[in-house]
């Protein structure tokens, strides 16, 4: 759905205003900065993630954004709840990708499942930081550059098209020794055969080592750079207000940890989701270019965030049921292959 050339120019895309204020921004970092400090200690002693505490976690932590979110919207309006849960919904799915691609890590370090709620938690608050740094800096350039939606628009372009392209892709696996991160990590220092508990490093014939769990995190902090510069640029196209960009980044990245071993099953089942989040970072794109053009020339028509809503929810919810019937497809053909084969035998 397009507005026609008269309607008026979204607020959150027209300028880059914000409802932070100081004193929102307090509250919402020190409440950030609290799970943070409760998820180290829930992780001081490593165990194994059993699925009752898994999920425990994992409802509270799409509760309080959802919370958060219906507070926004009897406080500021609709406009900005519907751009909030919007971006939100955008980064909860991008969030998701994130934790496939912690899957192969951890699988492909060998990480012992004790440890690998540490993994994880170290990987959130990485990219809590790169996405702040990335969110200041998308303010900037959406401030000062006129051409930078056409230039974030053109990212997620891109990016949906590598996405596309890596979905088609018979391989999905992680070649760990050709991350330039962990070759270069590997050369500076020397590296413990096996993990020593949630230690990083230790001393070994009078020389400080890694231990692998320090490398695993390298490796990880260098996946959330990718992801930042794909992230960022996604949840500007649908809100301008630097505040609303970074709340639905933490609100998406708090809860990995525990959806994580939620969703550790289902992830493998969810054998489209590359196609669509190349489509909705594709649509995303679409918008911020065409946004760049109408503040060019007004006749161009722009795609409202209501609209980039449904079209989110659409997408998503397609690639899950297709996902789904293609993976009890081809449950059903390998067990009617193993009947034949037993009638056979």
């Amino acid at each position: 759905m397009l507005t026609t050339p008269t309607a008026p120019v979204e607020p959150a895309t027209a300028a880059l205003s914000t409802i932070g204020t100081p004193t929102l921004w307090a509250v919402t970092l020190g409440a950030v900065a609290l799970l943070i400090v409760v998820d180290f200690l829930l992780t001081r002693r490593p165990h194994e993630v059993s699925m009752r505490e898994a999920t425990g976690w994992s409802v509270f932590y799409i509760a309080l954004p959802l919370g958060f979110g219906a507070f926004l919207w009897a406080r500021y309006g609709q406009q900005t709840g519907v751009e909030y849960l919007t971006g939100y919904l955008v980064e909860k799915s991008l969030s998701v990708d994130n934790l496939f691609v912690f899957m192969l890590l951890l699988s492909a370090f060998a990480v012992p499942a004790k440890l690998q709620q540490r993994v994880l938690l170290y990987g959130i608050v990485g990219a809590l930081v790169l996405r702040g740094v990335f969110i200041a800096i998308g303010a900037a350039a959406l401030a000062n550059l006129s051409w930078a939606f056409l230039a974030f628009g053109l990212i997620l372009l891109a990016t949906g098209v590598k996405l596309l392209r890596d979905q088609r892709s018979e391989s999905h696996e992680v070649d760990v020794s050709s991350m330039r991160s962990v070759r270069l990590l590997r050369r500076l220092w020397p590296v413990t055969d096996d993990y020593r508990g949630t230690r990083m490093s230790v001393v070994e014939d009078g020389r400080r080592a890694l231990t692998p769990l320090a490398v695993v995190v390298v490796a990880v902090f260098a996946t959330d750079v990718v992801f930042a510069v794909d992230s960022v640029p996604a949840v500007y196209g649908i809100t301008g207000d630097p505040y609303l960009v970074f709340a639905t980044n933490a609100f998406a990245l708090l809860g990995l940890r525990a959806l994580y071993f939620l969703l550790a099953g289902a992830l493998s089942r969810l054998v489209h989701l590359g196609y669509g989040l190349a489509a909705i970072l594709a649509l995303i794109g679409v918008k911020l270019v065409l946004h760049w053009a109408h503040g060019i020339w007004p006749g161009v028509p722009t795609i409202p965030t209501l609209a980039s809503l449904v079209g989110v929810l659409g997408i998503l919810a397609l690639v899950t049921v297709t996902s789904l019937l293609a993976t009890r497809r081809e449950a059903d053909a390998s067990a009617a292959g193993r009947t034949a084969e037993a009638t056979d035998g």
